[in-house]
């Protein structure tokens, strides 16, 4: 039953509302990150590395990391991982979120990661374990999920997906998935105390630059996890993004300078 409540996304909205601002707002902001295994600590296992672990030698405040391998904005919503930030967060506290990499595939062969097709509202009636669900898309998780944190006083920055290695083909190849179109207008949606952080094409820049031989190095397994080396590379790719948007809801946190970080504006 409360699986099928968080589907909704009336759990999340209830869970914001159910206690006023009694929190008291801390000196310092917590970031929080919300995402799959590119974000993840030991990303995708085997030795690779989520970019979010480096996150924390760019920003001034504590990172707390609870990104999970494998998991989608669906999967992570059925789990009550988005409740659980709802209940943590304190005013101010920021939260970053990016997935993309679990949330395609078909619902025929339901594997409790894939959302509904579609941008808005639509929703689909799928047979998950033996049960009957209803899931949504991929931007009304989001969007649920945005305004019940920023109902609790917290700052949401939605991420669009990092590519796959774009060297994986012998040339150069990055175009935007669907889903930085969903997580841009997701961003929107939220209203006040959100904004969109092009992740995917600053990485992409910044991968071209490289070259094929550096990049192919940072996937070590396969065309999606990095190693080590490689989440570094992504991570300064969000803050060069952050920055080149004049910092937003991160404004005075981040340690960086514009000029210090690889890559250029876009």
């Amino acid at each position: 039953m409360l699986s099928q409540i968080l589907l909704s996304g009336l759990s999340l909205a209830a869970l914001a509302h159910s206690a006023p601002h009694i929190l008291q707002e801390r000196a310092q902001p917590t970031v929080y990150l919300a995402g799959d295994s590119t974000m993840a600590e030991s990303g995708g296992g085997s030795g690779t590395q989520g970019w979010g672990h480096y996150l924390q030698y760019s920003l001034t405040p504590a990172v707390s990391n609870k990104a999970v391998a494998g998991r989608s904005a669906r999967s992570y919503t059925v789990e009550n991982r988005f409740a659980t930030l709802v209940s943590t967060v304190q005013t101010n506290d920021i939260v970053i979120i990016e997935f993309g990499h679990n949330d395609g595939g078909s619902l025929s062969t339901d594997n409790g990661r894939t959302d509904c097709p579609g941008a808005g509202n639509e929703t689909c009636t799928s047979t998950y374990q033996g049960k009957q669900v209803t899931v949504l898309t991929y931007p009304a998780y989001l969007v649920n999920a945005g305004r019940a944190l920023v109902a609790k006083g917290a700052k949401v920055i939605i991420s669009s997906p990092t590519p796959n290695n774009p060297w994986e083909g012998g040339s150069f190849s990055y175009a935007p998935s669907r889903f930085t179109t969903y997580a841009r207008d997701a961003a929107s949606k939220i209203g006040s105390n959100a904004m969109f952080v092009d992740h995917g094409t600053y990485t992409a820049n910044i991968f071209k630059a490289l070259g094929k031989a550096k990049v192919d190095k940072f996937f070590p397994n396969d065309h999606t996890h990095t190693s080590p080396e490689g989440a570094d590379t992504v991570s300064k790719a969000f803050v060069k993004a952050v920055l080149c948007g004049g910092e937003g809801l991160l404004k005075g946190l981040v340690r960086n300078t514009t000029a210090t970080v690889e890559g250029s504006c876009v």
